[in-house]
Parts: C-alpha cells; sequence; structure tokens
C-alpha cells in the first residue's frame, strides 16, 4: 500500500497474478471438490482456502481474491459457463440479452464472493495486502460477440465495428455493475483494487480509447466517488505505447506491465506512477538462469522507482512451485541498487 501511494521500498513488495492456482497441488486437490467452476468461485470456504494456499506457502506481501472476472456478467444474468479445455463460454450477444440484464440481481448473486473478502481479511496475517479485482468490460465482452474467445479477439472486434452500439449497450451494463462490486469488495475489507484488461492491446487507437480507456475512467470516478482514497491498479496488457495515455485517461493510482514493455518506456512509465510488473511467466517455467537473469533485469530496470514485483501476466500451469520460491528469494536478497 505504501508503494501504491508512490513510496519506493527495497526490496520492493512481490505477489503474482493467479498466484492462487493451478500449478499448486494443493490448489488441484483443493478445486476437486467442485466440478463447476463458477460454483468454486461462489465457494466461501473454498475461495478463501485457496486464495490463502500461496500466503501460507511463500508469504507473498499480497493475497489477491480468488474468483473470476465472469462473475459480475453471470451476476447480472448474462449466461455464463467454463468448458473443460475451452474456458469461459458466453452466450452471443444480443439487445435481448442485454435489455434482461438485472443490476439489482447482482448484488445478491455476488454475496458470497464479498463474504470471502470479509473472511480472508480477518484470516490474513495483518502485514498482507489484500487486493480484489474485476475484469474490465472491453475485456469481458470480448467473450461475448462470438460466444467464447477468438484469435486476436476478432470477433468482438468486428462486433464492435458492425455494432457499436450494441457493443456500447453492453459495456453500459458493465461499468455499473463493476463500480458497485469493487466498492463492495473495498468496503469488505479490499485494501486496493486492480481493474484486468488483457485484451486491451488487441484495439486500434479509436478503439483503445472507446473501449479500455473510457469504461475504465468511469469505473475508477465510480469507486471514488463512494470511497475517495482507494487504490486502484490498471492492468491494460499489451498496450507498451499506450501506458501513459492509460493513466492519464483513467486516473488509476498503479499499473501493471506485462513483459514486452521495453524497459526505458517502463522507467518512463514509473516516473509517473507506481508500476507492477514485469517478469515473463515462461521464466517461472524455464527456471535456473533464465529466471535468475529475468529477475535480476525487473530490479536494475526498476528497483530505483516505486515498484511492485510481479509477473507481466498470470502464473502458467507449468510452472515450478519451486521456481516461484526462488523467485521470491531473489527479489527479497536482492541488494539495493541505490
Amino acid at each position: 500500500m505504501r508503494v501504491l501511494a508512490g513510496e519506493r521500498l527495497w526490496p520492493p513488495p512481490v505477489w503474482m497474478m493467479r498466484q492462487a492456482g493451478r500449478y499448486l497441488p494443493e490448489y488441484r486437490a483443493t478445486r476437486a471438490n467442485k466440478s463447476n467452476f463458477l460454483e468454486f468461485c461462489y465457494d466461501t470456504d473454498l475461495a478463501t482456502e485457496v486464495t490463502l494456499q500461496p500466503i501460507r506457502r511463500y508469504g507473498f506481501d499480497a493475497a489477491i481474491l480468488f474468483s473470476d472476472i465472469f462473475v459480475v456478467p453471470d451476476a447480472l444474468g448474462y449466461p455464463v459457463r467454463f468448458e473443460e479445455g475451452r474456458g469461459p463460454v458466453l452466450e452471443p450477444l444480443s439487445s435481448e440479452l442485454v435489455s434482461r440484464l438485472d443490476q439489482e440481481r447482482a448484488v445478491g448473486h455476488l454475496d458470497p464472493v464479498i463474504e470471502t473478502v470479509r473472511r480472508l481479511r480477518s484470516e490474513l496475517p495483518e502485514e498482507t495486502t489484500l487486493l480484489g479485482f474485476c475484469g474490465a468490460p472491453w475485456t469481458v465482452a470480448c467473450y461475448s460477440v462470438a460466444g467464447h474467445t477468438t484469435a486476436d479477439q476478432t470477433a468482438a472486434r468486428v462486433g464492435a465495428y458492425r455494432d457499436p452500439a450494441l457493443m456500447q449497450s453492453f459495456i453500459d451494463a458493465l461499468v455499473p455493475a463493476s463500480i458497485r462490486y469493487l466498492v463492495r469488495q473495498l468496503k469488505a475489507g479490499a485494501d486496493a483494487v486492480q481493474i484486468f484488461d488483457t485484451w486491451a492491446g488487441v484495439l486500434d487507437d479509436a478503439g483503445f480509447k472507446r473501449w479500455s480507456i473510457e469504461p475504465t475512467r468511469r469505473i475508477v470516478e465510480g469507486v471514488r466517488k463512494e470511497i475517495p482514497d482507494a487504490r486502484i491498479i490498471g492492468f491494460p496488457k499489451a498496450s507498451a505505447a499506450r501506458l501513459e495515455t492509460f493513466i492519464t485517461g483513467t486516473g488509476v493510482d498503479a499499473v501493471g506491465l506485462d513483459w514486452t514493455v521495453p524497459a526505458d518506456l517502463a522507467r518512463q512509465v514509473q516516473s509517473k506512477v507506481p508500476v507492477q510488473g514485469n517478469l515473463d511467466p515462461m521464466r517461472l517455467v524455464a527456471g535456473g538462469e533464465a529466471l535468475r537473469e529475468g529477475v535480476d533485469q525487473v530490479l536494475a530496470n526498476l528497483g530505483k522507482g516505486p515498484l511492485v514485483f510481479n509477473l507481466g501476466h498470470g502464473v502458467t500451469p507449468d510452472a515450478d512451485p519451486d521456481n516461484v520460491a526462488r523467485m521470491i528469494d531473489q527479489v527479497r536478497a536482492a541488494p539495493d541498487p541505490m
């Protein structure tokens, strides 16, 4: 939280996107208790347990709520399911579906997730930051046009070009639901929240402004209207050249960097806001010298400013849990570059 407020600390705090996940044997054992992934997310006991697992094993400086970005459309009444080997599948977007979305339904539907946040805050060590999150509306909507993800989100992009009014109507439903969801997480005990825009990088310049920046700005402003000092991290993946535009346009407190962001640009961004990232997740799979070099590079490039050490995207199921421990040990033992 001190880094998100602009302070430079050494060693930098460290956590990982998707740190509660399939690379951990204890997660896989817990996950076997539910065949339906959304039911797993809504089970307070199980969601609390898997959120705590990486904290117990590694002592990360932050825990991130175990949930999924698709609980928001699901809570609104948008048909969502998860298929093994395929991931999230949504009903194809239509005006009829959007007309049925119910903001009030979302409140009660998300109560179990909010209870998980409360439980986590009471069970986590006092010094461990608790992060909440939501998916950015564009990234959530990407899965709705064709009903599933497509290469470079071509279906979503074509759909937004052909019927921008329909896309806008869905985005306009997701924004207030996301605001309410994040506000509830913060009031239940989350210290900060992150907005994941995983597919921001596929948009052209006009699309980036309309579908990524504008909805995120509305969410940030909506959350701050309720909680003025809320700390909000933005993560527009694959958007290196647009990071400064994103920061200015949205008002986020900090920004996540994916692993492709050049070091000089990352430092330029860091001069404006704290940054988070940006180790390539594949280095946790490779291990050895590749991992050591990658950690050293991030610390050398970004260690002189406000940094939350993280990956450039989520940890993958084939990552070696021992490599995660090596990464953390290396970060915490690194000499101060100052």
